[in-house]
């Protein structure tokens, strides 16, 4: 079975206000993430700019599948 990441989190942007999240899912690679790698996953799938904090919590690791396509690789 795949393994997701399913978390709550809590962004302040640099030139104010912030955004939140709870109970997210996204589709991860192998058994675990870093909160450092997971904040950076977040800010860049979500194309976000001005980031200030991230904060990651509640974080667990849960059993299912994937929900996004694999993406092909371009070929020659």
């Amino acid at each position: 079975m795949e393994k997701r990441v399913c978390f709550d989190f809590e962004i302040e942007f640099s030139n104010g206000g912030g955004i939140q999240g709870q109970e997210f899912r996204l589709d991860i690679e192998g058994d675990d993430i870093s909160d450092d790698a997971l904040a950076d996953y977040i800010v860049r799938d979500m194309r976000l700019l001005m980031v200030g904090t991230v904060r990651i919590l509640n974080k667990r690791i849960i059993e299912e599948a994937h929900k996004r396509p694999l993406q092909e690789s371009p070929t020659s």
